[in-house]
């Protein structure tokens, strides 16, 4: 046996209970200790119990949940919020299916979870059992690592090759089936394959081609109109304090999206936002970090071909998909661009650096002008009520260590216009695949992993029907949050498109929902609820519910009745189908 590998020790004897046998339930929770993960989001059935068995032994949390997606979201939102490894378990056929969009969602999130799912016995295969379906062959697909598991012995180690897969290059989820007779059979623990924390882990801040780095400076160094886009990828990566010291060093106006927003002070000079397609019509040299040329880029059309584009992503397969750039490196964000700052360093002279202040002020003038476009929306005391002004108010009611979340469509890509987070992963949404629902699962894991923080959802009423019973398991385990719904009684993002391409008498097919005053569920679970109906009372109702959680540990549910007739410009345009 290689030295990566560490069989029996004295240590794990006494963990184990019987102080000689180890079931395989009490593999997995030994290798997710050594994981680092404390807490396993589930929902309970009898292929997967020795595994809660074991998680008891190991000190992690179990928090079961009402439906395998939040569980999924929320495994998702753990990982965001920790930057370790996010852990669901579920049981087998529809307890692997229900979870499919949460795993999904983390996959194209670039996410770390594990999926740990149940199967019927090896010597039922095949024959027709309770759940049984081909889990493997479904996950694949989704994941970056899946895979069975048909011994024992081998538990431990399985489970700690697929969490090292869910770090390798872009982060994302794994994958592993362990039937029932695996995880209930008990071996001697000297024969148990378990690999030593600290001891199977190559570093992952790589930086590339060092000739690559000074290349890179050398074109950062010349450039007037430098302008970086911050992705996701920075902060799960937690490469943002690298990316801050970077943009001051080189004086670059910086835009963020995903969790890198509130990575810059709004008042900071180098945050930018509302200036994004400015700046890449206009810019000499763009630097892309951390986030790909799919849809929420126009695939990278929308960038000016007479600039130099520069790509840096955890993923080889990312950089240049979809448009070529004129240098890609592949690497850790951070690592990347702490050494380019560094091969930078005191190479800027004071022509370049004033020619760079004069392109910041252009821009800082071009956010001024469009953020006073948009305040007469963001006031206004129109009846019903303008979503521009919710998400306005949303954003004066945030305090500094309020975790935001968005969970709907149209409602959502609005509040994107307004919400500004105080700090670095502080926003969460659902990502590329763009699923309604995630709001539930990450609201409970942020405030699982950040007790101390306030935790505010923004629904559309559409996506809160989803999951929203889950609130009471967030409730259950003394994770409450303020729920916020932005109430239009539609699928509003996707009416827009009905009405425009058939009419308005066949728009509202498959797409309205009823009057429902959710302020009532809050209430049913023993929370707070309120209903909004003027603009002016959304401020005062959303103080309430902040003392109501404060005073009773319980969630809060605020319906706010929103324009069904007004919608984002991106909805409009119809740009996510472009």
């Amino acid at each position: 046996m290689n030295d990566t590998r560490d069989t029996a020790t004295d240590t794990l004897a006494k963990k184990d209970k019987s102080g000689s046998v180890v079931s395989g339930g009490h593999l997995v929770a030994k290798a997710l200790a050594n994981e680092g993960v404390d807490t396993v989001f589930t929902l309970c059935g009898g292929h997967i119990i020795d595994i809660y068995d074991g998680c008891i032994d190991e000190g992690i949390r179990i928090v079961d949940v009402r439906h395998e997606q939040t569980a999924a979201h929320a495994a998702d939102g753990y990982a965001r919020q920790t930057g370790k490894l996010g852990c669901v378990v579920t049981t087998a056929g529809p307890g692997c299916t229900n979870a499919v969009t949460g795993v999904a969602t983390a996959f194209r999130s670039e996410s770390p979870i594990l999926h740990i799912g149940g199967q019927s016995s090896l010597t039922q295969h095949k024959m027709g059992s309770l759940q049984d379906l081909p889990h493997v062959d479904m996950m694949t697909p989704i994941t970056k690592f899946a895979s069975g598991v048909f011994s024992t012995d081998r538990v431990a180690d399985m489970v700690s090759m697929a969490a090292r897969e869910c770090f390798n290059g872009a982060y994302g989820p794994s994958y592993l089936e362990i039937p029932r007779d695996i995880l209930d059979a008990e071996i001697p623990i000297e024969k148990a394959v378990i690999p030593k924390p600290g001891h199977y882990r190559a570093s992952t801040r790589a930086i590339g081609d060092p000739a690559d780095i000074e290349k890179l400076a050398d074109i950062l160094v010349k450039a007037e109109r430098p302008a970086v886009l911050f992705g996701q990828q920075v902060w799960a990566s937690q490469g943002h304090e690298d990316a801050i010291k970077f943009v001051r060093e080189l004086d670059i106006p910086a835009y963020m999206n995903g969790a890198s927003r509130g990575m810059l002070a709004e008042d900071d000079p180098h945050h930018f936002d509302r200036t994004r397609r400015d700046a890449f019509t206009n810019a000499d040299v763009i630097l892309i970090v951390g986030t790909p040329f799919d849809f929420r880029m126009g695939y990278g059309k929308r960038i000016s071909n007479d600039l130099t584009l520069v790509q840096i992503d955890q993923s080889y397969a990312t950089v240049g998909k979809n448009r070529d750039v004129d240098l890609g490196l592949a690497g850790d964000p951070g690592a990347i661009l702490s050494a380019v700052a560094q091969a930078a360093s005191g190479r800027i002279d004071k022509g370049a650096r004033g020619k760079r202040q004069e392109w910041m002020k252009k821009l800082r003038e071009i956010e001024g002008q469009k953020l006073e476009k948009l305040m007469p929306m963001f006031t206004t005391d129109q009846n019903p009520i303008h979503p521009y002004r919710l998400a306005y108010e949303i954003n004066q009611f945030l305090g500094d260590d309020t975790i935001y979340i968005g969970d709907g469509g149209d409602i959502v890509t609005i509040s994107a216009q307004a919400v500004r987070p105080r700090k670095p992963g502080q926003w969460m949404d659902p990502g590329a695949l763009g699923s309604l629902g995630v709001g539930t699962g990450f609201a409970m894991a942020a405030k699982l992993a950040h007790p101390q923080k306030e935790v505010v959802c923004l629904y559309g009423d559409g996506s809160f029907g989803m999951t929203a019973f889950d609130m009471e398991t967030a409730q259950r385990f003394g994770a409450p949050y303020l729920a916020i719904v932005g109430n239009n009684s539609a699928m509003n993002q996707i009416r827009y498109g009905q009405i425009a391409k058939y009419g308005a008498e066949r728009g509202d097919i498959g797409n309205k929902l009823g009057d429902v005053p959710f302020s009532m569920f809050g209430q049913m679970i023993g929370g707070y609820g309120e209903e909004v109906r003027e603009a002016s009372q959304i401020q005062p109702a959303l103080q309430r519910a902040r003392e109501a959680i404060a005073k009773t540990g319980k969630c809060a549910v605020v319906n706010v009745w929103v324009d069904p007739n007004e919608y984002a410009p991106g909805t409009k345009a119809q740009t996510m189908y472009k």
